[in-house]
């Protein structure tokens, strides 16, 4: 798990192989992170887009920019948190995630960027 505060927005990110859905002996390897937005800030905010930076280890980098998170755009209220689940998919089985949320206070409209902190994918049989 890890952790980063940016303005009052706590990003929290645990990940986890996923086996099942892989097949290594096609360069396949499937992941999920499920990240828990919490808003410590004493604002109303919503989440408007994201983008994330993915490096596969060995393979060109890959960027995803777009609106929201899994078809949503939360407003979060001082205090509340919202919590997804996601997924990846890489071809070397090792590889790290690193992004931002662009984020709007509702009082006035200030637009603001979260860091997603970045975080290790790593099957368990490349630990080897």
């Amino acid at each position: 798990m890890v952790a980063e505060i940016t303005d009052g927005v706590k990003v929290i990110v645990e990940t986890e192989y996923q086996p099942s859905y892989s097949s290594p002996s096609q360069y396949h390897y499937v992941f999920t992170y499920k990240i828990t937005i919490e808003n410590q800030s004493e604002f109303t905010i919503q989440l408007k887009r994201r983008h994330w930076h993915i490096h596969d280890a060995g393979f060109t980098p890959r960027e995803v920019e777009g609106e929201g998170v899994v078809g949503l755009q939360p407003l979060l209220e001082p205090g509340e948190s919202h919590q997804y689940v996601s997924g990846c998919n890489l071809k070397s089985g090792i590889g790290k995630m690193v992004g931002t949320y662009q984020m709007e206070r509702i009082v006035d409209g200030t637009q603001f960027t979260v860091n997603i902190p970045e975080f290790v994918m790593v099957a368990p049989l490349r630990m080897n």
